[in-house]
């Protein structure tokens, strides 16, 4: 296997794999070692290698899942009570920088962030000709993807029509070449204008571009789709639909769904998690190959806080604003535990004779089934109930067993009335946010739209005299934002309020 190994700045030697482009990273803080000489980047086919490492290689399924109102209190004697799911369940601050952690995230994000900015110091170093600009393109996308996470996570969220004059984080353009620079927070505001103009100037490149393995990059389709993800959450409305609509062949999403109701119901449980994450499927856009212990029974599936009995059989498996459940894989690891079996985990050895070696997952970035949920929403919010609607439908006709358009089809008077609200816009908002939480349960989607939508998360909480009580976190509630790593105060970032 042909390997390109680099040094990056604050990071110890990690290697890029092209047969996958999985990043095995050291476990290092960010900012917190003397930056290393690095390998010259002086062919094309360097920077694209290189690029292939400027995606997170962690993953943010535990801190997401657990945060949010897809994680239930199964009680004390159901699973275990391992860190960081107790913290995270309880939505407190976590010091450590192990597997599922908030630093683990912070730190990957940023070495993603730091290739990218190597391969375009490169670019614009060398007289590499127009070869090189799919791979710029690719490196600016990349670079506002892994910003935009990490605003996302750790700052405030954005709010439509508001200042958005709150801390952001550290949006760093250039490579980093001196010990423990000194960074600055910025505003959210100007967190989304950089990430606005990276996404722009990137998209404008990609046209020719050639990708060994096309789904692990950002490709012109990868690149709309976190387009239309990014003026979602800014309220541009009318971009998201010209985003959306780019993401797919004139943008028809109906063979690009996941196919729930017609492949998938023929797939055993093994083969369901197998062809799911694939990068020969339609419905996979953006793939890519994190470390992850997240979906170990023992880890993810086995915590006493997680995807639990209530939310197992009232969301994921309770009836929908369409007028029957979604068609779905979900079953119980062991008493109280269940799993969507989204996630099959994979195995790279390190050294085969010890048996040692790094877990990974092929987590989707970014499915068909987004844009279109995203497209739905715009509609919505531009008061084009009918356009929505048909999105709606298209999405439920691929989630439930026998659809029919007779008894299945959404409509406004149906989502009002489910719901109980009489407002048509409420209603039909309310139906987007309802398919997408059961339809991508456990893959970490859900957090997005809580913090969108400035939804309240309730958490339960259960005695050993069998008693429960119930915690709010509210909109407003700073633990809303994960805390910035301690570490990082000594590059000068100053951590959230609590």
């Amino acid at each position: 296997m042909k390997t390109l190994k680099i040094k990056t700045p604050n990071i110890k030697v990690f290697s890029v794999l092209l047969a996958s482009t999985f990043i095995f990273t050291s476990c290092n803080k960010y900012l917190d070692e003397y930056p290393d000489m690095r390998t010259d980047i002086n062919t094309v086919e360097k920077v694209a290698q290189l690029v292939g490492s400027a995606y997170p290689g962690r993953d943010y399924l535990a801190m997401a899942e657990t945060y949010s109102d897809n994680a239930v209190d199964k009680g004390p004697s159901v699973g275990h009570n391992d860190e960081p799911f107790v913290s995270l369940y309880n939505w407190k601050d976590i010091s450590d920088d192990g597997n599922n952690t908030p630093t683990i995230y912070w730190n990957s994000c940023y070495e993603g962030i730091n290739n990218a900015n190597q391969a375009l110091k490169a670019i614009q170093e060398n007289d590499f000709g127009d070869k090189v600009l799919p791979y710029k393109g690719e490196a600016l996308i990349a670079r506002a993807y892994a910003h935009f996470m990490l605003v996302t996570f750790f700052a405030k969220a954005y709010e439509i029509g508001k200042d958005n004059s709150s801390p952001g984080i550290p949006y760093v353009l250039e490579p980093e070449t001196v010990v423990l620079a000194k960074y600055e927070r910025g505003t959210v505001a100007s967190v989304y204008a950089q990430i606005e103009k990276d996404l722009e100037e990137g998209i404008a490149l990609l046209n020719g571009g050639v990708w060994q393995v096309p789904k692990y990059h950002f490709t012109p389709a990868a690149a709309h789709l976190f387009a239309s993800r990014f003026f979602l959450f800014k309220g541009d409305w009318d971009k998201v639909i010209e985003h959306a609509n780019l993401a797919v062949p004139n943008g028809n999403y109906l063979t690009s769904l996941r196919p729930w109701n017609s492949t998938f119901r023929n797939y055993t449980s093994e083969d369901f998690r197998t062809e799911l994450t694939k990068a020969d499927k339609n419905y996979n856009i953006l793939l890519a190959n994190t470390y992850s212990t997240y979906q170990r029974s023992n880890i993810g599936g086995n915590t006493r806080y997680g995807f639990g009995t209530t939310v197992f059989q009232n969301i994921y498996n309770g009836n929908t604003a369409a007028g029957a459940a979604f068609y779905n894989k979900g079953l119980r690891w062991s008493d109280g535990n269940y799993t969507t079996y989204v996630f099959k985990e994979y195995f790279y050895y390190s050294n085969v004779a010890a048996g040692i070696g790094f877990p990974y997952i092929m987590q989707p970035l970014f499915i068909a089934d987004e844009g279109l949920m995203n497209r739905a929403e715009a509609y919505i919010q531009k008061g084009n109930y009918g356009e929505a609607l048909q999105d709606l439908n298209q999405f439920a006709s691929v989630r439930i067993t026998n659809f029919n358009s007779t008894n299945h089809a959404v409509t406004v008077d149906k989502s009002k009335a489910f719901f109980n609200v009489t407002d048509d816009k409420e209603a039909l908002i309310k139906t987007v946010l309802q398919f997408k939480q059961v339809g991508w349960m456990c893959e970490g989607m859900r957090w997005f739209d809580i913090l969108r939508h400035r939804i309240p998360v309730v958490h339960n909480q259960l005695a050993v005299d069998g008693s429960e009580t119930f915690v709010t976190l509210d909109p407003d509630d700073n633990r809303r934002m994960f805390q910035i790593p301690q570490d990082a105060k000594i590059a000068g970032i100053e951590l959230n309020p609590r």
